[in-house]
């Protein structure tokens, strides 16, 4: 599944347990975790995964590939978030 969409979250909220480690950030999972749920239940907790596209540079972060401080230049994926949000949402009418 893509980053930071809550795979970890959601086998730790079946687990009742903190089975997996979750952050905020995408690249916390970093390897391949087999969660034993019950006996006859294992979940695989994995890293995010985002194919390359083949659109725009920018549409990286804007996919959870990157963690916002690595961007060299967060002006375009801002922009690009903006592009498609209603104006009345952004001017909070």
């Amino acid at each position: 599944g893509y980053p930071n969409v809550g795979k970890s979250s959601l086998i730790n909220s079946l687990k009742r347990s903190r089975a997996c480690g979750v952050g905020a950030m995408p690249g916390v999972t970093r390897c391949l975790q087999a969660v034993q749920l019950d006996r006859h239940i294992r979940l695989l907790d994995c890293p995010g995964v985002v194919l390359d596209s083949g659109g725009p540079p920018a549409a990286a972060p804007l996919r959870g590939a990157l963690a916002p401080q690595r961007l060299r230049d967060p002006l375009t994926p801002a922009c690009a978030i903006l592009r498609r949000c209603p104006p009345q949402q952004v001017r909070g009418d």
